[in-house]
């Protein structure tokens, strides 16, 4: 293997379940295996950790794919460009309301994302006071929120708040009376569930299409100056992925999210037996096959951006942005390195 620029690597994460990847590595020794004495940085939020990354602070991040857009713009107020070369998921997100709320609503369990759009707006068209939650304005949780309330009404949908909370804060935020309901991934959904203070009302993939979620990134000048560190450690989360998505004994998968403090209930093949089952299902699933970013992806996330931001940038420029916010040859060279 070529010489590495960097060996010790400060690695930041949100404690989310598509963060398992990079925890995993480090578990099971695969940085160690490619040269890389890796430290995981737990964030307290995804703009903490956008700033961090951007700065210098933390060499590579779990990131929003559409933070990567957003700086390519500088609608982040940052305008340091990021890339990446790895997908960790993809369209994982839940929209969650509060129990009270749905009760009152007569949201049911066989509702679609359509009908359940319809009765929240209707809620809201008779002058009732809704307080909804992404994680982060550039992100696929808040384009999901907007994109669910235009099903039923694309005024609301243009022009209901929306507030920002880093997603360990959602159910707190439920149990305060702050919010009314959220947009967040997993654990987060069913950790209010199983407090009997929220339901799930539909999942991102009812709404908008397959793109990616989370993302492992860099910024573009980390990049340039650590090629082969960057294709070592993707190497080894790639090797992570693949074990995780092939395991047949997912309870130490489960021990690892809980000492993080990422699965925060009881749940188990005895306990919670469907939640158990639906987070190892996520787990197996968060990339399905192919884990390259694809352009595709970040030409939907700058489309939502004019959409909803109201960014004033033409179809050339999306190609071109969207092709900067990849690092394809990285992926290939790691995806060699692992099959090595």
């Amino acid at each position: 293997m070529s010489t590495l620029e960097n060996t010790q690597l400060q690695l930041g994460y949100i404690p989310l379940l598509d963060c398992i990847a990079l925890l995993w590595a480090k578990q099971q020794g695969f940085f160690e295996e490619v040269g890389l004495d890796v430290t995981l940085v737990k964030e307290a939020s995804w703009a903490s950790l956008r700033d961090r990354l951007a700065f210098g602070l933390l060499d590579a991040t779990h990131c929003l794919s559409a933070m990567l857009p957003a700086a390519a713009v500088g609608a982040d107020q940052i305008g340091i460009a990021l890339q990446t070369p790895l997908i960790l998921s993809k369209n994982r997100a839940f929209i969650s309301l509060s129990q009270k709320l749905t009760h009152q609503l007569a949201i049911k369990e066989n509702d679609n994302a359509q009908t359940t759009a319809q009765k929240v707006t209707s809620y809201i068209k008779e002058d009732n006071a809704l307080s909804l939650a992404h994680v982060f304005k550039h992100s696929i949780h808040h384009y999901c929120l907007r994109e669910w309330l235009a099903l039923a009404d694309s005024k609301i949908a243009q022009t209901l708040k929306l507030k920002a909370l880093p997603p360990p804060y959602m159910v707190e935020a439920l149990d305060n009376h702050v919010i009314d309901g959220f947009c967040v991934g997993e654990p987060w959904n069913t950790q209010g569930e199983l407090l009997g203070l929220s339901k799930i009302v539909c999942s991102s993939q009812d709404i908008i299409p397959n793109v990616a979620d989370k993302v492992l990134a860099v910024t573009q000048e980390w990049a340039e100056q650590h090629p082969q560190t960057l294709i070592a450690l993707t190497a080894a989360i790639i090797k992570a992925q693949k074990e995780l998505s092939d395991l047949k004994d997912f309870s130490p998968v489960l021990k690892l999210l809980v000492d993080f403090g990422i699965v925060r209930f009881h749940c188990s093949e005895e306990v919670h037996v469907d939640k158990y089952y639906m987070i190892q299902n996520i787990v197996k699933n968060l990339v399905k096959e192919n884990a390259a970013p694809q352009p595709e992806d970040f030409h939907w996330l700058f489309e939502q951006m004019q959409k909803w931001d109201e960014l004033q940038i033409d179809q050339a420029q999306i190609t071109s942005l969207g092709a900067q916010c990849i690092n394809l040859e990285a992926y290939e060279q790691a995806k060699q390195l692992y099959s090595s």
